[in-house]
This record gives structure tokens, C-alpha cells and sequence, in this order.
């Protein structure tokens, strides 16, 4: 008997949900060429949604696979890296000439370099990510324009500013800093009842008035890279300083020292 040879396809239901993210990334772009920058950096939080969906269901359904990885790290370098780029150029930084669009330009390419070292690293880690996740990166630019945006401003007038945080945002993603992943959070663990409120609270305040609550939590997330390294750097010093207080106490004996007989 002839052996089957296996149907080469792809699994529809993750793919899809990472083309609507892609869908999302590209309609931001439209938008932000339009003028319509709050419609682009909605865009951008849903495309950040919908990456976080594909992965989540691929693994429930057990539809994992290599074409869904490349493929969904190709649309992150678009929806992530690219689109925000492109709406920092139309909203704020098209009048600086050369240096606004090579700043836009270092953001994607930090994207790029920081998921490509994401697809080839060993993770030894799983609770903290090695810099600034890209969809983090690009909700804090679709947060800031959805905010200043939102009171009537134009982005030019703060050109300046704009340029410094996509710099900072772009070295957090290249950096070597840790920042919490989450992925060590069960969803089917049982939770205190207060937690549940806890997460109903914050769903009615993001409802309430989603892009001051959202730019402010990833704005958050985006500085706790540099606030853990301190944290750690400052347990790690008083760690060291405790074991060599205890090394010397250990060495030194009765009738040693300083008046000892």
C-alpha cells in the first residue's frame, strides 16, 4: 500500500486572528495619512489584542506551528514596528526634516533587531522578558498620540519630547533589561474574590476614559525595566556587603584583633 503523503496547509483559526492584527496595523497607517490619529492609535491597541489572542488560542486548540510563528512575527515587525513609526511621522514628526524621520526610523529598526533576537534566543526565564516587548513599545506611542490628540493638540508641538521617548522606548527594546512577562500567571488557577473585583475594577476604568488608563499602564510598564534592574542591583550590593560582613565574622576568632592576648 502507498503511504498518504501529509496535506500541506495552515491552521485558520490563530492565522486569521493574526491577519485581523495585521489588518489593524495597516488601517492605523490609513488613518494617520488621513489626519485621523486617534482612529490609528485605536488601531494600534487593537492590533495589540489580537497579538495577544493568536498565541492564547493556538495553544488551547493544540494548532500551533513554524508557519504561524514566522508568520506572526513578520506582522508584529508591521503592526508594532512600522505603523507606529509611520504615525510618529505623520502626527509629530514630519516638520523636523531628516532627524524626525530617522528617529521614526531607529523605532523600527529596534523592533526589528528586538524580535529578531527574541526568534533565536534560548528562554531561561519565563517571567521576565529581555527588554521592552515591541506591542508594549508601540501601545505607549498609541497611547500618547491618542492622548494629546483627544484635548485638540498638534503633534508637532511636541516634537521634542516625542523624539526623546521614541529614543528611550527604542533602547529599551534593544536593552538587556528585564521586564515582567506574565506568563507565569495561570488563568485557570482560582483567584481571591478580591482579585475579581480588583479586575473588574479595572475593566470599568479603562472603559471610562481608555486612553489616559492605557497610555498610563504601559507608560508604567515601560519604565519598570529600568526600576527592577535598580531594585536588583540594590539587593544584589546588599547581599554581597551581608556575606562579606559574615565571611569576616566567621574568620575572625577569640584573642584575635586589636587587644586580643
Amino acid at each position: 500500500m502507498e503511504e498518504k503523503t501529509p496535506v500541506k496547509g495552515i491552521y485558520i483559526l490563530p492565522n486569521l486572528l493574526t491577519t485581523a492584527g495585521l489588518f489593524a496595523g495597516f488601517f492605523a497607517i490609513v488613518r494617520a495619512q488621513a489626519g485621523h490619529f486617534d482612529e490609528a492609535a485605536m488601531a494600534i491597541f487593537i492590533a495589540l489584542v489580537m497579538d495577544g489572542l493568536d498565541g492564547r488560542v493556538a495553544r488551547l486548540t493544540r494548532t500551533t506551528s513554524d508557519f504561524g510563528l514566522q508568520y506572526d512575527s513578520l506582522v508584529d515587525m508591521v503592526s508594532f514596528g512600522m505603523t507606529p513609526a509611520l504615525v510618529l511621522y505623520e502626527w509629530a514628526l514630519q516638520g523636523r526634516g531628516k532627524a524626525g524621520w530617522l528617529v521614526a526610523f531607529v523605532f523600527a529598526a529596534a523592533v526589528g533587531l528586538r524580535l529578531a533576537r527574541f526568534n533565536t534566543q534560548k528562554h531561561t526565564d519565563s517571567s521576565f522578558f529581555q527588554g521592552l516587548p515591541c506591542p508594549a513599545a508601540a501601545a505607549v506611542v498609541a497611547g500618547l498620540v491618542w492622548v494629546i490628540d483627544g484635548y485638540g493638540l498638534v503633534g508637532a508641538d511636541f516634537a521634542l519630547p516625542v523624539m526623546l521617548l521614541t529614543v528611550y522606548l527604542a533602547l529599551m527594546m534593544v536593552s538587556n533589561l528585564p521586564f515582567r512577562s506574565f506568563k507565569d500567571i495561570d488563568l485557570k488557577d482560582k483567584i481571591p474574590f478580591v482579585a475579581t473585583l480588583a479586575i473588574v475594577f479595572g475593566i470599568v476604568l479603562v472603559s471610562f476614559d481608555p486612553a489616559h488608563v492605557l497610555f498610563a499602564l504601559f507608560a508604567i510598564y515601560a519604565l519598570s525595566g529600568p526600576a527592577t534592574w535598580l531594585v536588583r542591583r540594590r539587593a544584589g550590593r546588599s547581599g554581597a556587603a551581608v556575606r562579606s560582613g559574615e565571611k569576616t565574622a566567621r574568620r575572625k576568632r577569640p584573642g584575635e584583633g586589636p587587644g586580643g592576648t
